[in-house]
């Protein structure tokens, strides 16, 4: 197994900082996810780690091997591309095949490995045929499994699904997870799909404007975001984000919406005076919004239903709070009508609040 470690990594075009000295440390055998929107530079950050862009400072490091000045053929890596990169006059086993020829492996083996990687990307079928005859997502299947075959020390994957149906999708992730499991193969993975994402990373960096935000495990990142960033790009539907001003009064510190009040525990008031903000962001998930049709124990304000979304096993309500809509997760059986009035609420443990001036997490 080999782990990869970069080290104050930057990479410029021109006068644009595509990435801004990033350091990462991938334990050996990691499955870990590069995520950020587009042109937050994690495709050029995979693109160093490959050997196809040259940084202009910083380290980069395989295993215990230093491999700025290598060769990509030299650095151990297969690497999966967005566009596919398929050779159009090989057959697709002649395409899966060609990294093991190259290495002058046994034909048995060629032929065992590529027979093994067609079955698990369901291609068998698709092994006599040429790439202009398959379809986007046949061709992107027939360029995971040329990599799979290699059985390199890291695996590089620059968006690999992108072309894949959603059934598909969902098969060949979870293909890919029990992959990495089996070989215990680093895997550096490309993506801006959060939710492939949390369903496929051991660890997951977040980039933003070239620059690493976050990283940590799944449920860290979900559970507590460190920035506003993190906060909004991740959950499906992201993070509610209300601006608050921090008030006290004889009762207590408050969160003042403008069109609520929330009071802060003791804890949470401690944190937020320690900063010395008064202008924060709180921030709740759309599932942890309790919605009632009357006023209950757990309700913080009464507010209109904008619209409502059936999703079978859960609906998402949109919520009109002053000129801002905001979501909420209920139940699939949770039932209220356009313009109708409803109880919110949110319990003290599912609250976030950042410093609204640097974006950075308070609670």
């Amino acid at each position: 197994m080999t782990g990869v470690r970069l080290t104050n990594i930057v990479k410029k075009f021109g006068t644009m900082a595509a990435v801004k000295t990033l350091s990462l440390e991938i334990n050996d055998g990691d499955f870990v996810v590069l995520l950020g929107p587009s042109g937050c530079g994690k495709t050029t950050t995979l693109r160093c780690i490959a050997g196809l862009e040259t940084p202009d400072s910083g380290d980069i490091f395989i295993g215990e091997t230093k491999v700025n000045d290598l060769q990509p053929k030299e650095r151990d890596v297969a690497m999966v591309f967005q566009n596919y990169a398929l050779y159009p006059h090989m057959t697709v086993f002649n395409n899966i095949a060609f990294p093991l020829k190259m290495r002058k492996m046994p034909k048995e083996e060629v032929n065992s490995r590529v027979q093994k990687a067609a079955e698990m990307l369901s291609i068998v079928e698709l092994l006599q045929r040429k790439p202009g005859q398959l379809s986007g997502g046949q061709q992107q299947r027939v360029a995971l499994a040329r990599a799979i075959v290699r059985q390199p020390k890291v695996f590089l994957m620059d968006e690999p699904l992108s072309n894949l149906d959603a059934r598909l999708r969902l098969y060949t992730r979870s293909e890919l997870k029990r992959l990495k499991a089996q070989l215990k193969v680093t895997t550096i993975f490309v993506t801006h799909d959060q939710a492939e994402a949390m369903s496929m990373a051991d660890k997951i960096a977040i980039m933003n404007a070239g620059e690493l935000v976050q990283y940590d495990e799944p449920y860290v990142i979900y559970s507590k975001p460190a920035t506003i960033f993190v906060a909004s790009f991740t959950g499906s539907p992201p993070m509610n984000l209300m601006k608050a001003k921090v008030t006290d009064s004889g009762t207590g510190t408050y969160l003042d919406t403008g069109e609520f009040k929330y009071k802060l525990t003791d804890a949470m008031a401690k944190a937020v005076k320690s900063r010395g903000a008064s202008d924060v962001t709180l921030g709740v998930r759309p599932e942890d919004f309790l919605l009632s049709m009357s006023k209950t124990a757990d309700s913080i304000f009464e507010t209109e239903v904008y619209v409502v979304e059936p999703l079978g096993a859960n609906t998402v309500v949109d919520l009109k709070i002053g000129a801002e809509i905001y979501k909420a997760s209920a139940s699939g059986t949770f039932r209220a009508q356009m313009g109708q009035k409803i109880w919110v609420g949110f319990p003290a443990e599912s609250v976030h609040i950042f410093d609204t001036a640097s974006g950075l997490a308070i609670v």
